[in-house]
């Protein structure tokens, strides 16, 4: 096609779930419940945990910050696609689109990393209780917060002027229910092969060294639970753990999934049901976990 008929897209359409009109309603209920319990849930956890001293501890403070990213997250989500669920033309603007998909990497790699310096904190408070208020004191718990957000912001900065850099002309139906650089970059009528391999390096990465993170203290924290003689001993130190542990899994499974498979095997449809996990359900989920 010669560059001139080319026509700049300048929005760009969200299929969403389903274009069944009877569905509309139904799904817009289902989901708006799902956001109303995770910001009810999440802000519950960073209200108690503000105003609650007994609760000014580290562990409690990079909760604080995990409940504040998983509401930030659905927050860049949720209102968006509930309103798409109400409305025929499910349109969003070009530039409402980059500032969505900015705003998810940056909520989506914090929480990465919030998570791994969770798993750090729970690997210090089990195989190095006493000496716990001393590793890991309030400017250290401020540091690896404030590197967690900034890494956050980076790769938003970094990753999606990549993405948006390519050209995007007829075609602007994105097979997704929010901007995400996958469906993107599968809409662009240009080369995308420097933007697919820089996603592919920050998606690699983070989830790599992350995971190493997480890896390295939780088997640090089995052997340490294996050396207590007592099996009361063994059950409350697994207790310390046990909500981190279950939310890591699911968190890291769903994004490996949706990430580090080839292009060739992915399938849109399969990756918005992926999508869910991380960016609806989980932060729901984690009141819950971590509440119990």
């Amino acid at each position: 096609m010669a560059a001139g008929n080319l026509t700049q897209v300048t929005e760009f359409i969200l299929m969403g779930f389903s274009d069944h009109p009877e569905l509309q309603v139904p799904l817009f209920m289902v989901f708006l419940v799902i956001y109303v319990l995770t910001a009810t849930g999440n802000l519950g956890i960073i209200t108690l945990t503000t105003v609650d001293s007994r609760l000014h501890t580290p562990m409690y403070f990079f909760l604080r910050h995990l409940a504040v990213i998983n509401l930030g997250n659905s927050t860049v989500i949720a209102p968006k696609m509930l309103v798409n669920f109400l409305v025929s033309r499910k349109t969003t603007s070009y530039y409402e689109c980059a500032t969505q998909l900015g705003g998810f990497l940056v909520f989506i790699v914090a929480e990465i990393f919030m998570l791994a310096v969770m798993a750090y904190d729970r690997y210090v408070a089990i195989c190095n209780p006493l000496l716990y208020m001393v590793v890991v004191p309030r400017r250290v718990c401020l540091l690896l917060v404030s590197l967690t957000y900034l890494h956050g912001f980076f790769t938003a900065i970094v990753v999606t002027p990549c993405v948006f850099s390519v050209s995007y002309c007829s075609n602007n139906i994105i097979n997704h229910f929010y901007c995400d650089n996958v469906p993107l970059l599968a809409l662009s009528c240009s080369d995308t092969h420097l933007p697919e391999t820089v996603v592919f390096i920050f998606s690699g990465s983070n989830l790599f060294f992350s995971m190493i993170i997480v890896i390295i203290s939780y088997f640090n924290i089995v052997l340490a639970i294996l050396r207590i003689r007592s099996s009361e001993g063994r059950k409350k130190a697994f207790s310390t753990c046990a909500s981190h542990m279950m939310t890591v899994t699911v968190f890291y499974s769903t994004l490996l999934f949706m990430y580090l498979q080839p292009r060739t095997n992915h399938s849109l449809d399969t990756d918005k049901m992926a999508s869910v996990f991380y960016t609806l359900v989980i932060p729901m989920l984690n009141p819950v976990i971590y509440s119990l």
